[in-house]
């Protein structure tokens, strides 16, 4: 820790903190356009400046000089330094002016205007007026995508943009070309990015060079209701703030989280929301002569009425999707308990994953956060990039910060950064088991390995449980450290597992309902399972869209989006997060919990629960932790030990991702025309590093 002044009063730091970090301890604003706590220095904008007592006679950029490179008074004093004497505020409204000789001072027509960092410090720390009557110069606008709108004569070259793609990222596709006048920010060639990441650029760029291509010119942010949720397009549960004007989502944006996403969201979840308007069950469909056709509530009742009743537990099940809320599944569980049925499922992909082995064997135990402490890295089945897309981020940040070996077992792909490619399938992980090759002694010999095995390898046989043992043989489960790491892809699947959504004694997996023969089949937003051979009397699905599912129904029971409910669910890592409701849904649509209620009274096995509040009460006393909001219990090591005693021989096979496309993974997803322009982009660039 280190001790200075700043503008009188006395703090004590960390000694790697920066000059502007140690002014904002402090209480002092230091306005910056360049300067970002994740991203390395620039020293660009040199908006920062500040005085330092006993330095050269200038100001000096905070956000390029460091605790430790001040000096102590003559008499060992405490350095000092000034964020608001004459010298510092002329040297920021010298810097001001000189940012917006060139600027078009267009704010009127900006997106950003509200949230423009340039209009803020410009009224706080700028002047009213400039020396300049120049022509200003004229950049033409970049083409870099469908998702990121470029109007770069107002770009300030503070290169956030830049360093973010190269260093979080992982890909270097923009950057600055030119000297002086001539200088700007480019792809190179023109070419549209595909980071699955690049719609954090607009959060950083601090002007309106670089903009959300799909919101422009739709709202002001003053106009917009905001709602802090949860994000389900995959399984970490990134922290959101979803945007309404009405009862349209019109943007979803990141909030902070350290423990899980920083300040970073996917592609898919900032650009999902046009998918929430289009393709959407608003009243109830009863299947006629062949064809869905408008019906009432109480007709579509009517029929999965009949149906129950001519049938018997035995025949009926429910299959939940990846995006369903924990309340929606403890719901039908406890509506299908009181039919006689353990038919129940919410493994659509065919993991093998269930309760019985204890919850640490299908948690992401290390954390999300523990990545950064890790020293070694196994991916088994997974393709961090496309399954979790932040998480990615993160263990690349790992990676850059040195001695991070990373070996993949499974697909070859362009994961960001380097790792060694130890094989495709069980011979290779079988062969790692047993203690060969390079790669174990150097898992062996890290402090704290981390084993991360995705679903691609959790639908074979044998894998968990050789995974397991490979954990334990590497010293990656100790009292200290749990590095046995499941990587989930669906946002419903731990608190599935955590109620018990899973086949009881005698019933059948997803896949066995669909082509078993089935009276009555309930899906819960279930459509990622092939649907193709369907053989059940009658199909009942409860959901937002009219996607795989709603096509194959017989009853379509319309529900809400994620963002239409006030819902749970929990991430990969065993956190209990709640999503807030931030619209209502359209139409005739219902929450899917009231549609499942109403459903229960008329089938006669009435659910004993009038309102949300009553159903959560009696979920926190069937499940007690799921009451632990924002919180991660750490499960038994033991489980994991007890699992690799399982271990044994192992299906012959391939390891392969099953996110083969990043932009339509659901059916939000795949209702979205920007997700659908962004996937055949992706599929051409495909082909063209192919050819």
């Amino acid at each position: 820790m280190a001790k200075l002044k700043v503008d009188g009063r006395e703090i004590e730091v960390p000694d790697h903190f920066t000059l502007l970090q140690a002014c904002e301890e402090a209480g002092a604003e230091v306005p910056r356009f360049c300067f970002h706590e994740r991203l390395s220095v620039a020293g660009n904008c040199r908006m920062c400046l500040i005085e330092v007592k006993g330095g050269p006679p200038k100001p000096a950029a905070s956000c390029a000089m460091g605790v430790r490179d001040l000096r102590p008074g003559p008499n060992g004093e405490a350095p000092e330094v000034f964020t608001t004497t004459p010298m510092v505020k002329k040297a920021r409204e010298g810097v001001m002016e000189f940012l917006l000789i060139n600027h078009p001072l267009d704010c009127p027509i900006c997106d950003q205007g509200g949230e423009c960092d340039l209009q803020d410090q410009a009224m706080a720390f700028g002047i009213d007026s400039t020396r300049y009557r120049e022509n200003k110069r004229a950049v033409e606008d970049k083409y870099i995508g469908p998702l990121v709108k470029t109007v770069m004569n107002r770009c300030i070259h503070c290169t956030r943009c830049v360093r973010f793609t190269t260093e979080v990222a992982g890909i270097a596709e923009l950057g600055l070309i030119g000297r002086g006048e001539d200088a700007e920010i480019t792809t190179y060639l023109e070419q549209a990015m595909t980071s699955e990441l690049q719609g954090n650029v607009v959060d950083l760029c601090p002007v309106g060079a670089l903009t959300s291509k799909p919101y422009a010119f739709h709202a002001r942010p003053w106009e917009l209701g905001k709602t802090e949720s949860i994000d389900v397009m995959d399984a970490l549960g990134s922290a959101i703030r979803v945007d309404t004007r009405g009862r349209e989502v019109m943007r979803i944006m990141p909030r902070l989280n350290e423990e899980i996403n920083e300040e970073w969201i996917s592609d898919k979840t900032r650009f999902i929301w046009d998918g929430l308007k289009t393709q959407r069950l608003d009243r109830p469909y009863v299947r006629k002569d062949g064809r869905l056709q408008p019906a009432t509530w109480a007709e579509a009742f009517g029929v999965v009425k009949a149906a129950v009743a001519a049938s018997n537990g035995k025949k009926i099940g429910a299959i939940a999707g990846d995006l369903a809320s924990v309340e929606e599944m403890f719901a039908l569980k406890t509506l299908m308990a009181s039919l006689g049925s353990v038919n129940v499922d919410c493994r659509q992909d065919g993991s093998l994953l269930d309760g019985s082995a204890g919850r640490a064997s299908y948690l992401f135990n290390p954390t999300i956060q523990g990545i950064e402490t890790a020293d070694a890295l196994l991916i088994i089945g997974a393709n961090p990039r496309y399954e979790a897309a932040v998480l990615n981020a993160r263990i690349r940040k790992r990676w850059r910060a040195g001695k991070f070996p990373v070996g993949v077992i499974g697909e070859a792909g362009e994961l960001r950064y380097g790792y060694e490619h130890l094989g495709a399938g069980t011979d290779t992980l079988a062969d790692l088991a047993a203690g060969n090759g390079s790669f174990f002694a150097r898992l062996s010999e890290a402090q704290r390995p981390l084993i991360l095995i995705g679903q691609g390898a959790l639908a074979v046989p044998g894998v968990a449980a050789t995974a397991a043992a490979l954990a334990g043989a590497v010293g990656a489960v100790t009292d200290e450290w749990n590095g046995f790491a499941v990587l989930h892809t669906a946002a419903s699947r731990v608190g599935g597992l955590d109620l018990g959504f899973v086949p009881g004694e005698g019933g059948l997996n997803a896949t066995g309902m669909v082509t078993g023969g089935l009276d009555v089949l309930f899906l819960l937003g279930a459509d990622e399972i092939d649907l193709s051979a369907k053989n059940a009397g009658l199909t009942a699905y409860i959901g937002s869209h009219g996607d795989n599912g709603a096509q194959s129904a017989d009853v379509i029971l319309p529900g809400a989006a994620y963002t239409e409910k006030s819902g749970t669910w929990v991430n990969t890592e065993g956190r209990v997060q709640m999503g807030n409701r931030a619209g209502f849904a359209p139409g005739e649509a219902r929450e899917d919990w009231a549609i499942l209620r109403a459903l229960s009274d008329v089938v006669g096995k009435r659910l004993p629960f009038d309102s949300l509040a009553q159903l959560r009460a009696a979920l926190y006393a069937a499940h007690p932790h799921f009451a632990a909001l924002d919180e991660i219990v750490p499960a038994e090591s033991a489980e994991i030990a007890a699992l690799a005693q399982k271990a044994g021989a192992m299906t012959k096979s391939v390891f392969a991702s099953p996110v083969k496309d990043f932009y339509l993974t659901n059916p939000i997803a795949r209702a979205s025309a920007v997700m659908a322009e962004c996937s055949a982009l992706a599929r051409n660039n495909f082909k063209a590093a192919a050819e």
